[in-house]
């Protein structure tokens, strides 16, 4: 097995200053420089969706303002000065608390070097507090982003290297089969079945994280030997039926893989869905195409009623209303089709967090976690480098039809008798199928989830029976902290005191019928 504890070595570069023996201003140069390069480089990472934005802006303006009366436009646009000022006061006010610290940290090094220098003529603290900024601001400006770079082959499912094989195929999906990667184990094909519904704008790949140091939300049921199937999306940019998806696509693109996956291991299917895949799936479950192919149903920090999110709901309501629409971030591709732009989307969930988020706060946010390594060589952790490389680098674009019911779930509740804001093949979505069907539901959330917040994900038990786990940490920690086999939290486990259970304990108690 991959030591989970491996690091990636820091660039050489990144060294320089302290194997050079630049001298104290040569060292403060040198952090100055890589401070500024970095800093710069932080700025136009949130400035370029940022850019992105004015033009959807400006091109859906250019209509609203031809059929808007002067008030109106004057109203809304104060409405959004108003927001943008408080937008800009938080960004303000995180950044500073994020220098203060970095600077409380290392001011008192920084002072005792100084006044050493000054009375003894001693200089040797100075030069080693000189040297460390410079391997500090290195690290962040080249080493980091090279560590990021370079996991790329590690991070993600590979499907073009051949090992996960390819089951079928619709003209929107892929449906492909995990196999194991911890040695020895071998798939049961008389087992209980699982297919796992990714996120649309997270994409697949964080749910194969680092496959090779068993950190993998797919591969946890597949190292148990349970046959394990994932939707992959095709790529919306050169495939038209994807660009032009509606739900029912994607409810019916789910019935022929289940009933695939059924046919082959004469079992139901759990069906598992994570993020947005998991409200994705919800609809799907309900609209009636899953029955008798699914059996038990498993959700991931899914939001389930976004207007009970304190976050993404709360920034979305303080928009004025005529902003709070899908037309100021609709891309038109080349062939004329309409999709939402999966940039875009990800830069709202930064203006949402902007006092962590900015650029001046994510950088030393980053900084600090490298000030955090005392008295050795300053390294970057392969789940660091792998997180970074997924936020740059995972964002797709989505349908836009699919993106209307996401964007319903997050402006209208569910009603009082458990009906969802949207529907499916016309007929209206009802949570009380699932005590119906007598389908068993686990509904696993993240305690300090600041995207889809527990209100958010546990709203169906206002109207339904379902069994809850509460995992530690934010929204992709049960995809990467959890899924690995030693952690306190493995999906395949129990914890605190049997209390609780992970998704993958669930499917297999489902299939030996253990109860909780």
């Amino acid at each position: 097995m991959a030591d989970p504890s491996k690091h990636i070595d820091p660039s050489p570069i990144a060294a320089a200053p302290a194997e050079n023996g630049l001298g104290i201003l040569g060292d403060f140069y040198s952090a100055t420089a890589n401070y500024l390069a970095g800093l710069s480089r932080y700025t136009a990472d949130f400035m370029v969706p940022y850019l992105i934005s004015t033009r959807y802006f400006q091109q859906a303006e250019t209509t609203r303002m031809a059929t808007a009366s002067p008030s109106e436009t004057l109203a809304a646009y104060l409405g959004l000065l108003n927001q943008n000022a408080e937008l800009i006061n938080r960004g303000i006010d995180g950044a500073l608390e994020m220098v203060r610290r970095y600077n409380a940290a290392e001011m008192n090094e920084f002072m005792s070097a100084f006044f050493k220098n000054v009375w003894q003529l001693d200089t040797s603290d100075l030069k080693r507090m000189a040297r460390r900024q410079a391997q500090l601001m290195a690290q962040v400006t080249v080493a980091y982003p090279k560590a990021i770079a370079a996991i790329e082959e590690e991070y993600g499912f590979h499907f073009e290297r051949g090992t996960n094989p390819l089951v079928a195929q619709t003209e929107r999906f892929y449906l492909y089969q995990i196999m194991p990667t911890a040695g020895g184990v071998e798939v049961n094909p008389a087992a209980k079945p699982v297919c796992i519904i990714p996120p649309y704008v997270l994409g697949a790949n964080i749910l194969g994280f680092l496959p090779g140091e068993q950190r993998s939300y797919a591969h946890s049921y597949a190292n148990q030997g349970i046959p394990t199937y994932i939707r992959i999306l095709k790529d919306i940019d050169t495939t038209e039926a994807l660009q032009t998806m509606c739900g029912e696509n994607d409810a019916r693109d789910t019935a022929v893989f289940c009933r695939k996956i059924k046919a082959r291991h004469g079992k139901p299917v759990t069906l598992n869905g994570y993020c947005q895949g998991g409200y994705n799936a919800l609809c799907t479950l309900l609209s009636g195409v899953l029955d008798d192919l699914v059996d038990a149903f498993i959700t991931c920090v899914a939001p389930m009623d976004g207007t009970r999110s304190q976050g993404l709901a709360g920034f979305l309501g303080k928009l004025p209303r005529r902003f709070n629409d899908l037309a100021y971030g609709t891309k038109t591709l080349a062939n004329g089709n309409q999709v939402a732009d999966g940039t875009l989307m990800g830069w709202v969930y930064k203006l949402k967090s902007i006092e962590t988020e900015s650029p001046l706060a994510a950088f030393y946010r980053d900084l600090m976690m490298f000030a955090g390594q005392k008295g050795g060589k300053i390294t970057v952790s392969k789940t660091a480098a792998a997180l970074n490389y997924w936020l740059g680098n995972e964002r797709n674009d989505l349908p836009m039809a699919i993106t209307k019911i996401s964007f319903a779930s997050f402006n209208t509740p569910i009603t009082a008798d458990g009906t969802l804001p949207v529907k499916l093949f016309d007929a209206p979505l009802n949570l009380n199928r699932i005590r119906e069907k007598k389908i068993p539901w686990l509904i696993c959330y993240g305690t300090h989830d600041d995207l889809v917040e527990k209100d958010c994900a546990l709203a169906p038990l206002d109207y339904v029976d379902a069994e809850i786990t509460p995992f530690p940490k934010g929204h992709v920690a049960i995809a990467t902290s959890w899924s690995h086999p030693d952690s306190e939290y493995a999906l395949h486990k129990r914890f605190q005191n049997g209390h609780y259970r992970g998704p993958v304990r669930f499917h297999l108690d489902l299939e030996h019928g253990t109860q909780k």
